[in-house]
């Protein structure tokens, strides 16, 4: 269930120094990202209502929601391989640059070649997915047998459509983005969602799982086609001349291409690392899937929250700089700096939210009807292995989007295919292997999948940061800043923990909205007075819209 689905500042005359400005409207930092983030954030909230409508008629441990969640996955594999995150660094890297230099003409150009080859690799995958389904659910769930297996293909089937719709969704993303307009492309997943809502209570009630399954899988097609809808007007009227055209001879569009392999593997790999994790659970016991997709759909908001928000907006900016090779890298340390302390403020409360108040937020977004307790338990364990490597996991996007505007992408792929050997082998002890050591019960080596990729997501930030460094220097994130989050954060969620041993857990939603906002306010206040600077331009940002003056 992962629409993918994931800041950008125009530095001032005081960051850019010496390097020329791209031709582009300017904009704060905080103001992009923050643009991204509130889109993504509104679309995430709307995507957790449809989580829990979702879990609470089909429920976490049964076939049928085995089959539901992988089958929604197998096609996203496809329009997040093809999609946003390789546009982003192939496509957006180029057609930015070219409005930077002014070739307004050959930008437009280019967004017609690509979503022209776009649409005929689209229609091709759609129709060798659908013909190849079986082959597809034997690859990605092979422990699947019997009746999840046949219903996993034919949910698999119906939702093919989809990953083309997804995939000339993100063209429109990529062109949206790379002319600064954030907000709609980061709201369109909204569509998705609240189709997906509406078929499922419609038909929810006397319906079979099985039936209820396939309902949503077409809610999910129809809601894919409104995502792409709503932002091809507002793409359009950036592309005045646009006709979409087969075209390979330009030299743009040949870079786009170039680009296209290595980052197309680079972030394949990686998709591969989650689908590695899906492969592994679904020889575990029924409900594993289930509950490894609702675990890692939680784990994935400050990926995309924070990390995504400024890796969107910021690869853009970092793509315009142009000047000597001194000046570039300057201007690249400071943009990436800035960035790498924006995300740790946010994900580290995440990461310390998930590993001691998992269950709080598990619970308010998922329990009720069909999926009980003992199911909100198993989705914490998942969370708390995510927290090992959500850090390194959110600060890695954005070290890679700095090595696309520097027009590299072998080096994040070197280092994503040794992330995704380290899971594949680490997951498979932690899961299969582990439980079994340990004398518990198979169902817990769920945890294990994704505190074992946390460590792989680890190795291949430390290798990124390293490489990176030695091409534009050190861009470190300072330790003190860091103890001072951790600290705060590890505090507020005690705070918060306490809450949650006096009021019980017999209502969740309740719970929830006394513990979170909490530990939220204690952790703001806490590293505010601590003088960490985002804590208090967050809070400033956020009393200005509100029209509050303190």
């Amino acid at each position: 269930m992962f629409s993918l689905a994931d800041n950008q500042r125009e530095t001032d005359s005081s960051t850019r120094t010496s390097t020329r400005a791209p031709a582009a409207p300017k904009r704060s930092a905080l103001g992009a990202s923050s643009t991204v983030a509130l889109g993504i954030l509104i679309s995430r909230i709307v995507g957790f209502l449809r989580e829990s409508v979702i879990a609470h008629y089909i429920g976490g441990v049964s076939i049928y929601a085995d089959a539901l969640r992988s089958a929604i996955r197998i096609p996203n594999l496809l329009s997040n391989l093809f999609g946003e995150g390789v546009l982003s660094a192939s496509f957006v890297t180029v057609y930015a640059k070219l409005r930077a230099q002014g070739e307004d003409k050959e930008a437009e150009h280019l967004a017609a070649a690509v979503f022209g080859i776009l649409g005929l690799v689209c229609a091709v995958l759609v129709l060798v997915g659908i013909t190849a389904t079986p082959l597809f659910i034997d690859l990605i769930v092979p422990g699947f047998h019997g009746e999840r297996r046949l219903l996993a293909i034919h949910l698999v089937r119906i939702l093919f459509p989809a990953t083309g719709l997804l995939v000339m969704s993100s063209w429109c993303l990529g062109v949206l983005n790379s002319h600064r307009q954030f907000l709609l492309s980061y709201l369109a997943p909204v569509a998705l969602s609240v189709a997906v809502i509406l078929v499922t209570i419609t038909t929810g009630q006397g319906a079979t799982d099985a039936r209820l399954a396939a309902d949503i899988a077409w809610g999910w097609v129809l809601g894919s086609l409104l995502q792409f809808l709503v932002q091809l007007p507002n793409t359009l009227n950036f592309l005045p001349g646009f006709r979409p055209v087969l075209e390979f001879k330009s030299p743009h569009v040949r870079t786009v291409l170039r680009n296209f392999g290595p980052v197309f593997l680079s972030r394949g790999v990686v998709q591969v690392s989650a689908y590695i994790d899906q492969w592994i659970a679904s020889f575990l016991p029924i409900g594993s899937t289930s509950i490894l997709a609702c675990g890692q759909f939680i784990s994935i908001l400050p990926v995309s929250l924070f990390s995504m928000s400024v890796s969107a907006a910021e690869l853009p900016a970092f793509s315009s700089a142009t000047g000597t090779e001194e000046e570039i890298a300057e201007f690249l340390r400071k943009r990436l700096s800035a960035g790498l302390h924006r995300i740790a403020f946010f994900v580290i409360p995440s990461a310390v939210a998930f590993l001691l108040l998992g269950d709080i937020v598990t619970g308010a977004i998922y329990q009720g009807g069909k999926f009980h307790r003992s199911d909100v338990i198993l989705v914490w364990a998942v969370l708390a292995g995510s927290a090992v490597g959500l850090l390194a996991t959110s600060l890695g996007r954005l070290y890679s989007s700095a090595f696309y505007a520097l027009l590299d992408t072998k080096t994040p792929l070197r280092f994503a295919t040794i992330r995704v050997t380290l899971t594949a082998v680490l997951g498979a002890v932690c899961a299969l292997l582990l439980p079994h050591w340990l004398g518990i019960d198979q169902k817990w080596g769920v945890a294990g999948l994704t505190a074992s990729a946390g460590v792989a997501g680890w190795v291949e930030f430390i290798l990124l940061r390293g490489a990176l460094a030695e091409r534009i220097g050190k861009t470190p994130l300072a330790v003190s800043f860091t103890i001072r989050l951790w600290s705060v954060a590890i505090s507020s969620a005690a705070v918060a923990y306490f809450i949650k041993l006096g009021v019980g857990t017999a209502h969740p939603k309740l719970l929830a909205c006394l513990a979170l906002p909490v530990y939220g306010v204690l952790y703001f206040t806490g590293t505010a007075l601590l003088g960490v600077t985002e804590s208090r331009t967050t809070i400033e940002s956020v009393t200005r819209r509100l029209g509050l003056n303190f």
